[in-house]
């Protein structure tokens, strides 16, 4: 009996202990809230504009971007005349921005001091997920899809130092989400999320290498890579979860649950650390630093429709958009210290 009873013992300390490993011992820590009383709908993206000291916010179905101090998280402005803001590119030493929009004012080159526009930048509507290739110099954005009464989706490839056209992919896809870069090689990899699976593109040809299936889960929307782990680190809505794959071949490594609605996925290489907030109100942060095996360091909670964000390591700061959607809680952004 007194075998059984230590046993039993044994068996709750280690729960015990986990519990702790994944809910309390937090490097996360919430030291602000930035309200927005009065919005509704979603919030989109967050960029870091470090020369300037702002961080700029996306709020979508609002058709506004907020601009606010860094440091300071002052709201500064509220930019106005969008359709639909969704995701930035920001160069450090650039007099210029770029603002993607799904909307018929379509994605823009803008002063990046005034917000002024420059130049439109003429792509098919539906513009909304971007990523930037710093090498060659290069804006990705997705256009097309669902959301525009399409049947197809696109990767357009744009010089963002005038807006030019410089190639194109178009998938038999009416969903396509988010996207990124391998900056190892010339891989780019793309959610084709109607379909529930991963396509491989080629950077220098403009064209599809390899389509793998997403396994574990449906409507996969985030990707991220770790390029010298050669993993790839896939987040789907139905049920929510983190795919992890061979960035080579496709193959399944592993899969851990994941929040609900997320929208956003924030991968810092050099702690091994994932990030993936949910609409839910939860944030799982990932411990990636055994290849092979996933596993889910912490649980935060966070606010329901909290689910796109910021990570900045070289600041040790997150940020978290906090939608109302259609919970009809209060729009805000929310600032944490990451340890």
């Amino acid at each position: 009996m007194k075998s059984s009873r230590a046993v039993l013992v044994t068996i709750a300390l280690a729960a015990l202990s986990t519990a702790v490993s994944v809910g309390h011992a937090q490097t996360v820590k919430l030291v602000k809230e930035l309200p927005l009383p009065g919005y509704t709908g979603d919030f989109d993206h967050l960029a870091a504009d470090f020369d300037r000291g702002r961080l700029l916010v996306a709020a979508e179905d609002h058709a506004t971007v907020e601009v606010y101090n860094l440091k300071t998280f002052v709201h500064e402005r509220t930019l106005t005349g969008f359709g639909a803001p969704h995701s930035f590119l920001i160069r450090p030493g650039m007099k210029t921005m770029i603002i993607t929009d799904s909307g018929k004012q379509m994605s823009t080159i803008r002063d990046a001091n005034t917000y002024a526009v420059e130049k439109k930048i003429i792509l098919t509507e539906g513009a909304d997920s971007s990523k930037y290739d710093k090498h060659a110099n290069v804006y990705y954005i997705v256009t097309g899809g669902k959301d525009v009464d399409m049947q197809t989706a696109n990767l357009d490839a744009v010089n963002p130092d005038n807006g030019a056209k410089l190639g194109s992919i178009t998938f038999p896809d009416n969903h396509v989400e988010a996207l990124t870069i391998d900056p190892t090689t010339d891989k780019l990899y793309i959610n084709l999320t109607q379909t529930n699976k991963l396509a491989v593109v080629s950077r220098k040809t403009m064209k599809v290498v390899a389509t793998w299936p997403v396994p574990e889960a449906q409507q996969n929307a985030m990707v991220a890579v770790d390029p010298a782990q050669r993993r790839l680190y896939v987040v789907c809505r139905a049920p929510g979860k983190v795919v992890v794959l061979d960035a080579d071949t496709g193959k399944l490594i592993d899969s851990l649950p994941a929040p609900l609605r997320a929208d956003d996925v924030m991968y810092d290489e050099a702690a091994k650390r994932l990030y993936v907030p949910g609409g839910e109100g939860w944030l799982g942060i990932y411990d990636t630093s055994d290849a092979n095996h996933l596993k889910l360091a912490e649980k935060i909670t966070t606010a329901p429709g909290a689910k796109t964000g910021l990570l900045l390591p070289e600041m040790h700061r997150l940020f978290l958009a906090a939608s109302p959607g259609d919970t009809k809680a209060l729009a805000k952004i929310m600032v944490y210290d990451v340890k």
